[in-house]
């Protein structure tokens, strides 16, 4: 039978997606516009073109000690906008680093993204807000279809509802935890597993390679998965397209990779002053 946190996961996960972005100017016709890092020349329009970040990444952790987030479940890092190459960019946007995003999620009425992030995008710190605020402000003002002149009768802060609400969409249907489950690969203090086995169980679903970083002990605990997209149209309302990594770096060994169960009684004890922390 499946966890409750699993069940959640899957029931608000399906809600997340049948909700479509705030209202958006540009009417990006799919496939109108090439699939973001495979144009031939440059694209004018990044209403409706991820540029120069045109390689999105749902980036995820695997907190053990402190751990975040359900025992079967990893948690959600962030969506980073990659160059295609490798490179990116960051903080592209001083006027909008906010330092509020439970109270703007509270404005537009979107609890439901709280109560999901409440369970699913934890800081090991234990200060979500802090986290969301980073990830925001790093990497959210740097997808070019997030711009303010992107929006038809602009209300200030709406694309931060887009950005959490996209990236959740992405995170809610990658299940880390099920795809090694299902290859046999499970949270253990003894066994350890090779790279080409970790990799090969994130395939199945995908069909593209996805990469994984490790840290501890000479980098040899999976922390962190990252899962590559292209994507005709805007970040908002576009068809995501699952890509290969765009580098073949990892820090984690070929053999004798661990897996480490959660020590949940580790959790930290959120220490912000929003009503949901």
């Amino acid at each position: 039978m499946p966890s409750y946190t699993s069940f959640l996961s899957s029931a608000v996960g399906a809600l997340l997606l049948s909700i479509p972005a705030l209202a958006f100017s540009e009417q990006c016709t799919t496939f109108e516009y090439p699939l973001s890092c495979h144009n031939k020349s440059a694209v004018a329009n990044t209403c409706c073109f991820n540029y120069p970040g045109g390689l999105l990444l749902q980036t995820q952790f695997w907190d053990t000690d402190p751990a975040t987030g359900p025992a079967d479940h990893w948690t959600v890092h962030g969506l980073w906008p990659d160059e295609c190459n490798g490179s990116y960019q960051q903080y592209c946007d001083e006027t909008r680093q906010y330092k509020n995003i439970t109270q703007i999620l509270e404005h537009f009425n979107r609890y439901d993204l709280l109560d999901y992030m409440s369970v699913y995008w934890k800081d090991d710190g234990g200060n979500d807000e802090s986290f969301w605020e980073h990830e925001w402000g790093k990497h959210g003002t740097c997808i070019s279809t997030f711009d303010t002149t992107c929006y038809t009768d602009y209300v200030p802060t709406q694309e931060v509802v887009d950005f959490f609400q996209k990236t959740l969409q992405l995170f809610s249907v990658l299940d880390t935890y099920t795809f090694l489950k299902d290859a046999g690969i499970v949270p253990s203090t003894t066994e350890t597993y090779t790279y080409a086995e970790i990799r090969k169980a994130l395939v199945q679903d995908r069909h593209v390679n996805a990469t994984i970083e490790c840290s501890g002990t000479n980098s040899t605990e999976l922390d962190e998965v990252y899962y590559y997209y292209n994507v005709y149209g805007s970040a908002q309302d576009g068809t995501y397209i699952p890509a290969q990594p765009d580098t073949n770096s990892s820090s984690c060994p070929m053999t004798g990779i661990h897996y480490l169960p959660k020590n949940l009684t580790s959790t930290p004890k959120q220490n912000g002053t929003y009503k949901f922390l």
